[in-house]
């Protein structure tokens, strides 16, 4: 309380931590229950699983354009076109920016998800089932 304005300059700890850097868990956080739990899209899918009646309601700052560029390259390249007729080569052109104003536009709330073309299967009972044809 009463001491001089100055800082301590160059105090380093003496005494090194338990575990080594490599010996820590990574991306994880210890809940109130002191259980380590893992973050990140795996740790959402594994509580996910785990509690069925969880409710998500924060997962926007996992969309990242990382994401998105693996989820692209994920897709079937010989799929048939969506609805709006382009295929996974014809959308790859021009890739990067793509990715980045999808990004842009996801998380300034401005992305709006091009409508699903319906098609009706016939069923083998006579009646008909909805298919949706979604775009890339």
């Amino acid at each position: 309380m009463h001491t001089s304005e100055e800082s301590n300059i160059g105090v380093v700890p003496t005494k090194l931590p338990n575990k080594t850097p490599t010996e820590v868990e990574p991306n994880t956080q210890p809940t109130q229950s002191g259980k380590r739990v893992s973050q990140g899209l795996p740790g959402v899918r594994q509580r996910a699983r785990e509690q069925k009646q969880e409710r998500f309601t924060a997962l926007l700052h996992h969309v990242t354009v990382e994401l998105l560029w693996e989820s692209y390259y994920a897709f079937k390249r010989n799929a048939a076109p969506g609805a709006d007729g382009v295929t996974w080569k014809e959308y790859e052109t021009g890739l990067a920016e793509k990715l980045k104003d999808l990004h842009g536009r996801v998380h300034r709330g401005a992305y709006r998800a091009q409508p699903s073309k319906r098609r009706w299967i016939p069923k083998a009972n006579g009646k008909q089932r909805p298919l949706g044809i979604a775009t890339l």
